[in-house]
């Protein structure tokens, strides 16, 4: 059974974002062997349906790349940032 691919336009964009999570970002898109672009539309849609977008093993690589990359923020935190 094929997949049906869906046309879309995709405009460049200057996105903002704390530096630890843009470097798990890239991880985990570089694991799955995509664009982060692709990685991120992906999160959007399934959290625009109320679904992870993760599966058990990405999440065990998430928790591995926030160790490892020191990142302590959470969802709460995620209306409370500042920059320094």
């Amino acid at each position: 059974m094929e997949i049906e691919r869906k046309k879309v336009e995709r405009v460049q964009t200057g996105v903002r974002l704390e530096k630890n999570v843009l470097k798990i970002l890239k991880a985990v898109a570089a694991k799955h062997e995509m664009g982060l672009g692709d990685l991120i539309e992906g999160i959007v849609l399934h959290s625009f349906e109320g679904k992870t977008p993760f599966g058990a093993e990405t999440l065990a690589f998430i928790a591995q790349m926030k160790s490892a990359y020191g990142l302590e923020l959470s969802a709460e935190d995620s209306h409370n940032l500042i920059e320094e």
